[in-house]
């Protein structure tokens, strides 16, 4: 009797572990989702500054060049 109920634990841990995967699975791939989508808003949003600094720089030393 003592197997028969070490078979039922551990088919119980199984499918313990089957429901979590299934409950907990596309909640982890969700907020992967969201962390990807982050970065490349935080990426884009970086290359934009840079552009935005780049072009400043070339009319500060535009009009720099004009002055002299």
């Amino acid at each position: 009797m003592k197997e028969a109920t070490d078979v039922l634990k551990i088919v119980g841990i199984v499918l313990l572990v089957l429901f979590v995967l299934a409950v907990a699975l596309p909640f982890v791939f969700t907020l992967l989702h969201i962390a990807v989508g982050f970065l490349v808003v935080l990426a884009i949003t970086l290359i934009r500054v840079a552009i935005v600094v780049a072009i400043i720089y070339l009319i500060v030393v535009g009009i720099r060049a004009m002055l002299r």
